[in-house]
């Protein structure tokens, strides 16, 4: 059984330097930096199996346009235990800690064509994304990132809202499809369109399901869907749309999109 603790204390942190070497192979963050976050409305959660940490997420105080915010940094789990539910986990009580200490929105970034991250932080936990950050963190040469631009997208979490209180989860039945993926070579392909074009309550756009094998097997390829992406995703933005759910599928994934005017993001019904 995996517990959850919130971790504040030199001895909680210094555990997490494992962690951050296995999962991203790189320098832990230094201690000093992360206690000081944790004394200034940061938020650090350790899940551990008995005694043993396996994973952590990692959030400090943000602000931007007169806007208070958690910015969610880092989420990192040990390799044998992904695929359980324990990032969900993770976030859950990141959202119940961030409500208690008066936040009513948490932020972070992810890579748009990781559609595992996707389905986890737009379909699980209903965040939504419409901003779209091109090479966000510059050249990464750690083995997820390297070789491409680290574009993002910034998902914004309304922990509060009615769009992410209310149980029912919006069945987002026939999207008008964008692009259509050729399966057997794996290239990009879209449906050339005009912002002002962009008149439906919901399309959808598929990319590959498992983009680091695309990254593995031919990197041109990967570049072209960085491309591509980068251009469809950044005119559905600007158009007024956002991103709000990813449906998977065998081998491709699709990601919804509605306008953002009409979500419910204003507080709890």
């Amino acid at each position: 059984m995996i517990a959850l603790r919130e971790l504040t204390t030199i001895k909680d942190l210094e555990q997490l330097e494992k962690i951050e070497r296995n999962v991203w192979d790189m320098p832990p963050l230094p201690i000093h930096q992360t206690l000081t976050a944790v004394k200034n409305g940061g938020i650090i959660i350790g899940a551990f199996d008995k005694k043993e940490i396996i994973g952590f997420s990692y959030g400090f105080a943000g602000f931007k346009d007169s806007q208070t915010y958690l910015c969610s940094h880092m989420l990192g789990i040990e390799e044998e235990y992904r695929s359980k539910k324990i990032g969900e986990q993770l976030k859950r009580q990141q959202q119940e800690i961030a409500i208690r200490k008066g936040y009513s929105e948490i932020h972070w970034t992810y890579d748009p064509l990781e559609t595992r991250n996707a389905y986890l932080n737009l379909t699980k936990l209903k965040g939504i994304c419409s901003v779209y950050m091109e090479n966000a963190y510059g050249e990464m040469k750690d083995g997820l990132n390297k070789g491409l631009p680290s574009d993002r997208f910034e998902v914004h979490w309304h922990i509060s809202s009615g769009h992410v209180r209310e149980a029912e989860t919006v069945n987002y039945k026939n999207p008008v499809p964008l692009n259509e993926v050729n399966i057997n070579n794996g290239l990009p392909s879209c449906t050339v369109f005009h912002e002002e074009q962009l008149t439906e309550d919901i399309y959808g756009f598929e990319v590959p399901k498992d983009f680091q094998h695309i990254k593995s097997e031919n990197q041109e390829i990967a570049m072209e869907w960085r491309m591509l992406t980068r251009k469809i995703f950044q005119g559905l933005f600007r158009a007024g749309y956002a991103a709000v759910h990813l449906i998977p599928g065998k081998y491709t994934a699709t990601y919804i999109f509605v306008k953002e005017n009409t979500l419910n993001l204003g507080g709890h019904k």
